[in-house]
């Protein structure tokens, strides 16, 4: 049997605000350090047979996140940061979906010919986090995109095929590409228990403050309230189902919703900006004896916050890192009609154009919501 050879093609940032893209037979025309060429000829390398537990997946879209923006512009989300002398050449991207072209020996549940997303975490399973069901807190996590690990912008992957999740046929790979910031904004809907009746209100209608809104909505919200600085996401929040929306540069958010939901405040805020103002506006916004749920991670790690409103207020506080067992919830939402998530991608572009990509998601924020990468 005459082994298939696959030339894989990916984007690398090579410094904080350049991509580079190459694939393996044109590394040393667009890169002339040959350290980094070895380092880009390793990742893109394809081996078969794959892995007996693994699957080789073709790719066909890849999302931009706004962790990957972070990276991309700042070295750093959070408390994660490239470091220069180990990750660069750094692939970004973690939201990734493609068909199946070769599979491991072991795996029964997949086939060549299926669509699939993939979940980017490989945890160790054997921890007390793993085993007590908070495999998100894995400290021994491989996360997609996450320095040191690279990311999954390039046309062939090979994965874990048990973190590889069938997708219906009515599902499009675009559509399967944004399932795992679904599964974000599905978690953040579980930790705020969400149910039918419940006036919410999010602070931040990026991807994720969406994905929130659709979550909310499909588990019973009854009044949902978003804010945000850009008309163009509230337009699309507005489009999506909130009920009311709020310019928080044009007017007051704490009063406004306070005004909307009769002086009484919502049941649960969301905070999706992953904004210091914005978090600290959460304690005065929700109700007494509400919730509040932190979603977004600020680029700060330390934050003013009044305690005065959460004890006197007597209010829960809960936050969330990624997400545990969400993914199957998350496609049977999405494929149930439930949670177009489709439509919160608003721009698409090649991979041959991911630098444009990630300068307009950082200069246009008046224009992109969502960018996702097609794979040609």
């Amino acid at each position: 049997m005459t082994e298939k050879k696959y030339i894989n093609k990916g984007a690398f940032m090579t410094q904080t605000g350049t991509m580079v893209v190459v694939d393996v037979t044109n590394i040393e025309q667009h890169v002339t350090d040959p350290v980094m060429q070895e380092k880009m000829r390793r990742q893109l390398e394809v081996s078969t047979p794959v892995a007996p537990d693994s699957v080789l997946i073709q790719v066909e879209y890849v999302g931009v996140c706004g962790s990957d923006v972070h990276y991309f512009h700042d070295g750093r989300c959070g408390s994660f940061e490239v470091d220069k002398e180990r990750d660069i050449p750094f692939m970004l991207g973690h939201e990734c979906a493609g068909t199946v072209v070769e599979v491991g020996a072991n795996v029964t549940h997949l086939s060549v010919g299926d669509k699939v997303c993939c979940e980017p975490s490989v945890t160790c399973s054997n921890c007390e986090l793993c085993k007590s069901g908070h495999y998100n807190l894995c400290e021994n996590v491989v996360f997609w995109a996450t320095p040191p690990v690279q990311g999954c912008f390039m046309k062939y992957v090979p994965f874990k095929a048990d973190l590889c999740y069938p997708l219906p046929e009515t599902m499009s790979a675009r559509a399967g590409a944004l399932i795992e910031p679904f599964a974000t904004g599905m978690y953040a809907a579980e930790k705020g228990a969400i149910t039918v009746g419940n006036t919410v209100a999010i602070l931040g209608s990026g991807c994720i403050g969406l994905m929130t809104m659709l979550a909310c909505k499909a588990r019973g919200a009854s009044q949902i309230i978003v804010c945000d600085l850009e008309d163009v996401r509230l337009e699309k929040a507005k489009e999506l189902g909130a009920d009311y929306v709020i310019n928080s540069a044009k007017e007051d958010p704490i009063a406004k919703i306070f005004e909307l939901t009769g002086k009484r405040g919502p049941d649960v805020v969301f905070e999706t900006a992953g904004s210091k103002f914005t978090i600290a506006q959460t304690a005065h916004i929700a109700r007494r004896g509400g919730t509040v749920v932190l979603v977004g991670m600020s680029a700060q790690e330390e934050i003013n916050y009044n305690f005065g409103q959460v004890m006197g207020k007597e209010l829960t506080i809960k936050s969330l890192f990624r997400y545990v067992n969400m993914f199957p919830k998350s496609i049977a939402a999405a494929a149930g009609g439930l949670a177009p998530v489709e439509k919160i991608a608003t721009h698409e572009y090649s991979l041959e154009d991911i630098q444009q990509a990630f300068e307009d998601s950082i200069n246009k924020k008046n224009e992109v919501v969502k960018a996702v990468i097609r794979f040609d």
